[in-house]
């Protein structure tokens, strides 16, 4: 556990945590915590069992805000993209008058790149700090979603330039994880409109109108992901329809060779025949003559389907 006091973006790191009980003279407090860090921290500041509860649960946390007396409880999800495989990580935010805690499982970027900016913001309220925190983790679903549309184009290419069985496990799996995160994006767009439009005592006024701008980048971030199910559902389409048409060029092929060894055949057929009384059976040279009228036929009609672009 970390604990700072914020002062115009600047960082005193605090040793004793009872320092945080009461407001200090300019500034706020910023503790950064783990899980197992909440037997301390919930006495010293009356957090609910609750919102305990739901920070120590293993199951993955749904976006939520609840309101305490003296705090907010405040539960969004971070988003990475590692390995082509996405990841949500739950982020734990409890707002009070002079402090913000956070509390996470694994770590969290958002965190990490927050902190120049509070300097440079020179920001000064944990407010602001939970504004700039939870603006960047919508912004990093932009970046998540531009890196999932390069997937999507990636994969339409291969399926058109050469159709592969391995392609439909990928599009199966793409499109599980988009709408996995459709899921989650719909009540953690509600959290955002609740920071936005609700009455909240802990959130500066006019820094409130400001979740109205998250708030739309939400929205399309929700949007660009209906956009990427429908476009997965093409994909689909694609894949099927390209083993379809590579089934029937395969058939095409097959059924050009049988027909051009059709007429060898019969004529193998006729020679095959025990009968004496056949032309050109006892002649010299009647074998060579049956097997250039065969080489003859076949050449012809090879050239004749390649001419027609049948094979």
């Amino acid at each position: 556990m970390k604990i700072r006091l914020v002062n115009n973006g600047v960082f005193t790191l605090i040793d004793d945590i009872e320092n945080t009980l009461t407001a200090p003279a300019d500034g706020f407090y910023w503790i950064d915590a783990d899980v197992e860090d909440l037997a301390v921290l919930q006495p010293l500041f009356s957090i609910h069992d609750l919102a305990v509860e739901d920070c120590l649960s293993e199951e993955d946390q749904r976006p939520k805000i609840e309101i305490y007396d003296n705090h907010y409880f405040i539960v969004v999800n971070s988003i990475r993209f590692d390995d082509e495989e996405i990841f949500l990580r739950s982020l734990n935010i409890f707002l009070g008058r002079h402090f913000i805690i956070t509390i996470t499982r694994q770590k969290i970027n958002e965190l990490r790149s927050l902190k120049p900016l509070l300097w440079e913001q020179e920001v000064n309220s944990p407010d602001r700090f939970m504004y700039l925190l939870i603006d960047l983790i919508v912004d990093n679903y932009f970046l998540v979603g531009d890196r999932i549309e390069v997937r999507i184009e990636k994969l339409e290419e291969d399926i058109l330039m050469h159709t592969k069985k391995s392609h439909l496990n990928e599009i199966i799996g793409l499109r599980s994880e988009i709408l996995w995160l459709k899921k989650v994006l719909g009540p953690q767009k509600e959290v955002i409109n609740t920071l936005n439009k609700r009455d909240l005592r802990l959130i500066d006024e006019q820094l409130q109108k400001y979740f109205s701008d998250i708030y739309e980048n939400a929205v399309k971030i929700s949007e660009t992901f209906d956009t990427y199910r429908d476009l997965m559902g093409n994909l689909r389409e694609a894949y099927q329809s390209s083993i379809a048409n590579r089934a029937n060029e395969i058939m095409r092929v097959f059924t050009a060779i049988t027909t051009v060894f059709m007429p060898l055949t019969v004529i193998t057929g006729i020679y095959g025949m025990n009968f004496d009384n056949m032309p050109e059976l006892h002649t010299r040279h009647g074998y060579f003559v049956v097997i250039g009228v065969m080489i003859a036929l076949g050449s012809s009609m090879f050239l004749i389907f390649r001419k027609k672009d049948w094979i």
